[in-house]
This record gives structure tokens, C-alpha cells and sequence, in this order.
């Protein structure tokens, strides 16, 4: 992947950002006041999931400008695995906003001061369901697009905002009915949290495996021998290892053989193109280490 295909998904990744961050605070004040004049502790939990939004989309806006910088003197393979780091962080976020919640549901469910919420907290839980869901489907969209695994964090983000909605939404719309249930709507935060903690297991996992240099899948190794073996010159594919630098970016090296009698110049040629082959081949490929090898098996023979 080029220098200039990677700033311009840099670019587009900030956008996408920029629109979540507008609507989140939206949503995050609509919520806020519906809770606070509703009195539902499920409302406003879901004003602050909304709130835990506005934070993943300000830590990708930031970190979208360190993770794209070049490689330097002291970062020569780039700053891309920033990019896990901010994914990594929005995961963490999400248990932390998540324990909150559950916390002060469970402390408060004795409240001999409950009373049911208000219509406002029933409307401002569907208006969120419905705006989340169509942000969380965009999002998801141009994550794909981009392949940004920021984004498509976000999105999950996004998404679990949406469904926390629904059992808010449940919630004060039964202890509006039956006043003596109103601590359903406590019961309905800690719904929330759960589905919290959901959305952050699905965005942990993945990551912390490729902060781990966990490789990329088997069918990504099998496109990059395929790759390189196309190259004229090439006669054998091994050793090929990966491992995440950004997200969805992917570092390879690898070996190839070549005819011993070859001169070494044509060599470098051959382990250049397949450089330029995997960089350009839709792997996600961002870096690749060729390691050049005489092949010292006879032509016909099958390699070790």
C-alpha cells in the first residue's frame, strides 16, 4: 500500500470521525436533559455511553495524526501500531463507562426516593435508537471501505450505544405504566452495562492479539506465496511471516529462491518486484523483507 493511498484513508477516516463526534455530543445533550428532567438513571447512562462516544471519536481525530506520520529516525517502521493502541483504548473505555453504569444502578435500586420517568425519557430513547443504528451502519460501511479498524471499533461503539437504547427505552416505558416498577428502570442501565461489556470484548480481543504481533490469517499467507511465486525469476516461496504494524496493515518478509547462476543484480531485481507485487496486491500490505536465496534444488526435484 502506498505512501499516498495511506494519507488519503488517513484523511477520510478523520471525516467519518468528525461527523460521529457531531453526533454524538448531540445525542449525549438530548439524552442528558431527558434523563436529568425524565428522572431515568437508564436514560441518563445512555446519555453518558453517548458521552464515552464523543471520547473514541476525539481519540481517533488524535491519533489519526500520529499513527499517519512517516517512518523516522527513531520510528523506522512508522507509527501505525499507534493505530491498535487507540482501538485498544476505545475497547477499554467502553468496560470502564460500563462498570459506572452497573455500579450506580445497583447502589441506588433501593432508592426510596424513585419515582417513574418521564415521556421525554421514552422519546429521547427511540430518537437515539434510530440515529445511533444509521451512524453505527455508515460508520460500519466506510470502515470496510477504509479498512480502519478504528472505525470499525467505533462503529461497534456506535452500535452497542444503539441497542442500550432499547432496553432504556423498555425500561422507563414500563415503569411509566406500572409506577410501582420503577425500578425496572435501574434493572435497565445494568442491561446496558452488559451489552457494554459486550462491544468491548469483540474490540479487545482481535486487538490485543496483534499487540502481541499476532500473525495475519491463512488465506492472507496463501495469496502472498501466490504473489510471489507469479514473479518471473522466483522458484520457491518459504518463510513467509507476518505480523500487524496498524490496524488492518500488514508487515511480511520473506524467502524466495532464485537460479545460483543468476547475477546478483537480476536477484535484486526479482526481490524488488515482489516487493512492489505484495505492497500492491490488496493484501494491506504495508512493508515486506525479501530475503534472496540460491536455489539449490534441481529443477524437477520437489523442495524441502
Amino acid at each position: 500500500m502506498s505512501r499516498a493511498v495511506l494519507e488519503t484513508q488517513n484523511s477520510q477516516v478523520a471525516k467519518v470521525a468528525w461527523v460521529g463526534l457531531s453526533v454524538n455530543l448531540a445525542l449525549a445533550a438530548l439524552k442528558f436533559a431527558a434523563g436529568i428532567i425524565g428522572k431515568s438513571q437508564a436514560v441518563t447512562a445512555d446519555a453518558v455511553h453517548s458521552l464515552s462516544d464523543v471520547s473514541t471519536d476525539l481519540a481517533i481525530l488524535v491519533g489519526v495524526k500520529y499513527w499517519s506520520r512517516p517512518p523516522d529516525k527513531n520510528h523506522p517502521h512508522g507509527h501505525s501500531r499507534l493505530e491498535i493502541l487507540v482501538t485498544t483504548g476505545i475497547g477499554l473505555v467502553l468496560i470502564v463507562v460500563g462498570c459506572g453504569i452497573i455500579w450506580n444502578a445497583i447502589v441506588t435500586i433501593s432508592d426510596e426516593h424513585i419515582s417513574p420517568p418521564g415521556m421525554i425519557a421514552v422519546i429521547a430513547a427511540a430518537v437515539s435508537i434510530v440515529t445511533k443504528e444509521i451512524l453505527c451502519r455508515w460508520t460500519m460501511g466506510k470502515s470496510r471501505a477504509l479498512r480502519s479498524m478504528p472505525l470499525l471499533a467505533n462503529a461497534w461503539h456506535q452500535r452497542s450505544d444503539a441497542l442500550s437504547s432499547l432496553p432504556a427505552l423498555i425500561a422507563v416505558a414500563v415503569a411509566r405504566i406500572q409506577p410501582e416498577w420503577a425500578f425496572v428502570d435501574h434493572i435497565g442501565a445494568v442491561v446496558v452495562s452488559l451489552l457494554i461489556f459486550r462491544a468491548a470484548f469483540r474490540i479487545l480481543r482481535p486487538e490485543l492479539g496483534k499487540l502481541l504481533d499476532g500473525a495475519a490469517p491463512a488465506e492472507t499467507v496463501t495469496a502472498i506465496h501466490r504473489i510471489a511465486e507469479a514473479v518471473e525469476g522466483v522458484r520457491h516461496v518459504h518463510g513467509v511471516r507476518t505480523r500487524y504494524v496498524g490496524g488492518s496493515h500488514v508487515a511480511v518478509d520473506l524467502h524466495i529462491t532464485v537460479d545460483p547462476e543468476m547475477p546478483v543484480s537480476r536477484g535484486h531485481d526479482i526481490s524488488e518486484e515482489v516487493k512492489d507485487r505484495l505492497i500492491d496486491g490488496g493484501l494491506d500490505i504495508v512493508d515486506a523483507v525479501v530475503h534472496l536465496e540460491p536455489d539449490d534444488v534441481r529443477p524437477g526435484e520437489p523442495h524441502p
